[in-house]
């Protein structure tokens, strides 16, 4: 906010590294179509949520979107993880402006 950016989108603790990169895989997907950044964030959030961002078979796994993004080797030797519990995505705010 320092440096003059309108909006930043933070965790508020430590996050793991593997359901970051999910959470802002679907951000970027959600802010397409949302018509401000807080709404694309919780999206997001929501779809951590209900479980339709995953790890699975060595690919991030986007639900009723037929999208699948192979994972480097270092992460998928972690095996699958279901994402859904809040500690995976519920450290994440915005601040600034949602626009």
């Amino acid at each position: 906010m320092h440096a003059g950016v309108k909006s930043a989108l933070a965790s508020l603790w430590y996050v793991s590294d593997v359901a970051t990169l999910g959470l802002m895989t679907e951000f970027y997907q959600q802010l397409r179509t949302a018509p401000i950044k807080a709404e694309a964030l919780r999206q997001a959030q929501l779809a951590m949520l209900r479980g339709e961002v995953r790890l699975q078979d060595g690919y991030l796994v986007r639900s009723g979107k037929n999208q699948a993004l192979p994972l480097p080797s270092e992460l998928t030797a972690r095996g699958d993880r279901n994402l859904s519990h809040p500690y995976y995505w519920a450290a994440f705010t915005m601040i600034g402006s949602p626009w």
